[in-house]
């Protein structure tokens, strides 16, 4: 009985979350339909026009564009990067691993507001005047993402016993190299996926430093929303669910092929 009434209580406090948590997206969605809202609880008449105007002006699709090569490169960098190098960490140099998570900490301390200042001034001047560039950004960016992608990589590595995997395979006769490309990037794919696609989420999402490094240069489709928010609430909304529904695909895509490569690795 007390079990029966426990599980009540944690489900109420959970709708309640959830309520919570999709009340603002709900009136956000209404918002982004209605031609006229003002005394009702729900609009007076809906239009699909600021869709309509959203996917016609040029801006936002430019906008879009940056946004997703710009992320794109910055995930695709780090992964390339990071990969290899937790790899390596995780297997041949444990100790070091405390020295790691230092590093990568160091953007939840930092706030983005220092982290753009600092880097405006260590990259405006000298051999190195990158100030407003794409370079700098892509290279806030892969900062930006260091922890989703180490934790990531690290925990999927942990829980395949890659240490183990490794030994295995090279008792088979495999190289090192042959080993890590055969057997162990297939069986941490599905976490790989996982952190890169919330490191892809965060990035497109991100405008603070965007704004501080190459606000004045390079319009990302997180600028573009702030601009449209001054101009016209409701194409703002309708960017803001747009931009929602895009990640919830991409999301259920990258979560469908992690499932189907892990059931390929498995068989």
């Amino acid at each position: 009985m007390t079990g029966s009434k426990t599980g009540w209580i944690n489900r109420f406090f959970m709708l309640l979350l959830m309520i919570y948590l999709l009340l603002p997206l709900a009136v956000t969605g209404l918002y982004a339909f209605a031609l006229n809202w003002q005394d009702s609880l729900l609009p007076d008449q809906w239009t699909l026009a600021w869709f309509g105007e959203m996917f016609k002006d040029l801006q936002f699709l430019e906008s879009l564009w940056t946004s997703l090569y710009l992320c794109l490169i910055s995930v695709a960098l780090s992964l390339f990067i990071m990969l290899p190098a937790v790899f390596i960490i995780t297997v041949y140099f444990p100790k070091w691993e405390v020295l790691m998570k230092g590093i990568v900490v160091l953007p939840y301390a930092v706030p983005g507001v220092v982290a753009a200042v600092g880097l405006i001034r260590a990259y405006s001047s000298g051999p190195f005047n990158i100030s407003g560039t794409v370079y700098l950004l892509i290279g806030a960016y892969f900062i930006a993402i260091l922890p989703y992608m180490y934790q990531g990589i690290r925990n999927s590595l942990l829980t395949v016993s890659a240490v183990e995997l490794l030994n295995a395979a090279e008792l088979l006769g495999a190289s090192t190299i042959n080993a890590f490309r055969s057997v162990i990037i297939p069986n941490i794919w599905p976490g790989v996926l996982v952190s890169t696609l919330l490191s892809f989420s965060v990035l497109f999402g991100e405008f603070v430093l965007t704004n501080m490094l190459v606000g004045g240069h390079i319009k990302t489709v997180q600028i573009y929303l702030v601009e449209r928010m001054n101009s016209s609430g409701h194409l703002a909304s309708a960017i803001a669910i747009s931009y929602f529904i895009f990640i919830f695909i991409l999301s259920t895509v990258f979560m469908k092929l992690g499932k189907r490569m892990n059931g390929g690795s498995e068989a």
